[in-house]
């Protein structure tokens, strides 16, 4: 299924300055160049921040992990977990619909969304505080028909309880969690038949209920302060631990030749023949040709070239190394150095005519 962006975008995206220091703690858990292995608990934030995920804050992610914003685009349109259209500013509601919640009324549901919130998924209430989805196996199969609202499941829903719970979220207020119906958890819905002893009475809820009604407001965006930031891997004991193996080192047979004829599992070291040398430039396209550049800016002063739409500090830097310092040079551009400058922008290939920054720059600049 092919997922775009929402049309209608915000201006710009920042973290908090506490999701900030939370964004930069989980980079940390990679080693030094893997960095973007972090795309996707720091999409994730962005959402929780936000509600949803916008087209800037995609791009900011990028620029955090030093990767190409296609490349968290990609990301963030594969996986269905990350809303790309806004969201209620009081909840999302997802109701599951997959087989154990269809049978036993998951549609039902469904119609009290299309009454109480919109016609169709994905829509805003007129009030703007709602939204919904239906979504596949949540994994409460024993407790349906369930939805997640927010970050908790309601389950053994009815339609008049939905309603209800629908009404109480409206009013500001955060309704218990877990099954609606008397359960404790996923026993029997008549009672336990076995394994009695073990229900002490000692709580009213289960532990993801009692943790829930702790928190106290599980539907609220995050900021970041709710918890303390922890690095525990930051702390880590390295004492003792044996360095890595350099792959390159030959892999030896021990006692026992491969073959007959005694030819171990040595190999032979690598060369640097038909490997590029670390460091060795790019070699440009022959596409276009590469408009005319500058040595340095004129004034020793740059425009701020991140004035126009779709260039971010990463890129701006890119165009710096290539002589690209002001808005009037982008503006005079022909179509031929268009060309040439979408064909060479290593992992930003095409920006120019698809963000038309010589429009913008034009706009920007006055020519």
């Amino acid at each position: 299924m092919l997922r775009r962006l929402h049309h209608d975008q915000p201006a710009s995206f920042d973290f908090t300055p506490a999701n900030r220091e939370w964004a930069e703690a989980q980079m940390t858990k990679f080693p030094a160049g893997r960095q973007a292995s972090a795309i996707i608990p720091l999409l994730w934030r962005a959402q929780e921040q936000e509600g949803w995920l916008t087209r800037p804050a995609i791009e900011h992610v990028a620029e955090m992990l030093d990767m190409p914003y296609m490349r968290a685009l990609e990301v963030a349109t594969f996986y269905f977990m990350f809303q790309l259209e806004p969201v209620g500013s009081v909840a999302h509601v997802q109701v599951c619909g997959t087989t154990s919640c269809m049978i036993c009324g998951a549609e039902d549901l469904m119609e009290v969304c299309k009454e109480k919130i919109a016609k169709k998924p994905h829509q805003l209430s007129e009030d703007g505080k709602f939204s919904w989805e239906e979504v596949e196996c949540l994994g409460a199969c024993a407790n349906a028909p369930m939805a997640q609202i927010g970050k908790d499941y309601y389950e053994d829903l009815t339609t008049e309880r939905f309603a209800e719970i629908l009404d109480e979220l409206a009013a500001g207020r955060v309704p218990t969690p877990g099954p609606q119906q008397g359960r404790y958890a996923s026993e029997p819905a008549k009672g336990l038949t076995s394994l009695t002893g073990f229900v002490d009475g000692t709580s009213e809820g289960n532990a993801s209920v009692a943790l829930a009604t702790d928190i106290g407001d599980t539907v609220k965006r995050i900021d970041g302060t709710e918890v303390p930031l922890r690095t525990p891997w930051r702390d880590m004991d390295t004492v003792g631990v044996e360095p890595e193996t350099d792959p390159r080192s030959p892999e030896l047979a021990g006692d026992h030749p491969v073959d007959e004829t005694g030819v171990d599992k040595r190999a032979a070291p690598e060369s640097g023949e038909g490997h590029p040398e670390s460091g060795a430039p790019a070699q440009e396209a022959e596409t276009g040709s590469r408009p005319a550049s500058l040595d340095a800016p004129r004034g020793e002063k740059p425009d701020e070239l991140t004035r126009i739409k779709g260039i971010g500090p990463k890129l701006e830097e890119l165009l710096f190394s290539h002589g690209i310092y002001h808005l009037d040079q982008i503006a005079n551009w022909s179509d031929d150095e268009i060309a040439w400058i979408d064909a060479n922008l290593e992992g930003f290939k095409g920006r120019a005519t698809r963000d038309n920054w010589v429009g913008q720059a034009r706009d920007l600049s006055g020519s």
